[in-house]
């Protein structure tokens, strides 16, 4: 197959830990390269956002297609969606010229959806659609401060009317999209995203602490996400502060990610904001900003670390809770969106109420008071993961749908299908 995946926001080529660079720009670049290795012609369309990037880079055998709107510089995602005409009137402009044809176009985000979407219809190509969260679970949690228009939720609810296939990465995604946007469910497919197991595997602990130069009796908690308040890292440092205060136990903070490599608050504002939390609960020396980490790095930091904590307030996946669970580490999640599916509760580790830094607090504690448990619930983790998780499995999983999905929209071209409703697809539920 010929497949387009779009992606204005999250290039596969840019570093992940910033604040707009994360598990979206590992999604794509590892599906498309696990497409590409399966033998299909892969295409990644993403926004130009470097001055001297060419117009197509060449990414181990997948093109990406370095799309000109708005100015040739990184911008938040908020501010990408008044440039979106301009990426679609070049996105459909190039696909027309394509030869031979895309078979299918898989969109990720809602602008890159609306974009496709006019690739849908000029040229009667199948879309597939993979959100990566949702407007409205968004602005449920960050309300105000959810710094995308009101425009996004109208567009998110003319995607699920119109995609032919709808991807949730967990149950509480598919959920999210039948219950607050009314979508058909024999239109979803669920399809988690994953993590590489030639990057992550276990190592020995105490070689890992040697290296990084981390004391090698101490009781090591780790994060690895964007530094952004709805992470809500701000209550795992309340949560090490009363570990301290009520239960005697020193634990060190360790978090991993922001805009640069060596931590700093001009660069990722979040820092100086997560110290004041830190100084405030009297723990601000056992608080440790790593910086942005690249895979290999990261994964010395899992196997260092007891436990690596994610406690977002939403979270559609949670693609570092894999790739810890793959190091053996126990995880600590919020009992939210897709690490419902990943934390297997009382198995690979434990699920608190967002917000809470109390219950997180004791989860600790019980992980540092029973390490033969915590070393359980790491080698528990590490199976559920290799078995569920890798991007191999998720790669086969959408190049299946990709061929339903493509066979379809071939017949809806011939002419052979009922035209009269863009949800033409029944295969999915």
């Amino acid at each position: 197959m010929k497949i387009a995946l779009v992606s204005e926001h999250a290039s596969p080529l840019v570093a992940v830990g910033g604040v707009d660079s994360g598990g979206q720009n590992v999604y794509v670049a590892h599906v498309a390269r696990q497409l590409q290795r399966a033998g299909h012609q892969v295409d990644v369309f993403t926004r130009r956002d470097r001055a001297l990037l060419p117009p197509i880079s060449l990414n181990e055998g997948v093109r990406v297609v370095h799309v000109p709107a708005g100015p040739p510089m990184q911008l938040p995602k908020e501010m990408v969606l008044p440039h979106m005409p301009a990426f679609t009137e070049f996105l459909v402009d190039f696909c027309r010229k394509e030869t031979p044809a895309y078979d299918v176009v898989h969109a990720n985000f809602f602008m890159s959806g609306m974009a496709a979407l006019e690739v849908k219809d000029a040229l009667r190509l199948p879309l597939v659609m993979t959100f990566h969260g949702l407007g409205r679970v968004r602005r449920a949690h960050q309300g105000v401060n959810d710094g995308f228009a009101d425009e996004r939720i109208a567009i998110e609810d003319r995607l699920v009317r119109r995609a032919d296939c709808l991807v949730a990465e967990s149950p509480a995604d598919e959920a999210d999209l039948i219950e607050q946007y009314h979508a058909d469910p024999s239109r979803i497919a669920l399809v988690a995203a994953g993590f590489d197991p030639d990057l992550f595997f276990p190592g020995d602990r105490a070689e890992a602490r040697t290296r990084l130069g981390w004391p090698r009796d101490e009781f090591a908690v780790l994060q690895a996400a964007r530094l952004v308040p709805r992470k809500g890292i701000d209550d795992l440092v309340r949560a090490v502060g009363i570990l301290q205060a009520r239960h005697g136990v020193k634990a060190h903070l360790y978090l991993a990610g922001g805009d640069a490599e060596t931590p700093n608050e001009i660069a990722t504002p979040e820092i100086g904001r997560l110290r004041g939390v830190a100084h405030r609960c009297g723990i601000e020396e056992r608080v440790t900003f790593v910086g942005r980490r690249n895979p290999v790095q990261l994964r010395e930091l899992y196997r260092a670390a007891n436990v690596f904590a994610t406690t977002p307030w939403y979270e559609a996946f949670g693609m570092t809770t894999v790739e810890a669970m793959a190091c053996a580490t126990p995880v600590i999640g919020s009992d939210t969106g897709g690490l419902r599916h990943t934390v297997r509760h009382g198995e690979t580790g434990w699920l608190v109420p967002p917000r809470d830094a109390t219950a997180i607090a004791e989860r600790l504690l019980q992980l540092h008071a029973d390490p033969q448990r915590a070393r359980a619930m790491g080698e528990a983790g590490r199976v559920r993961a290799q078995t569920y998780f890798t991007w191999r499995r998720i790669g086969l999983e959408l190049e299946d749908l990709y061929a339903r999905v493509a066979k379809l929209g071939g017949l809806r071209r011939a002419g052979a299908a009922d035209n009269s409703h863009d949800g033409a697809m029944r295969a999915f539920g």
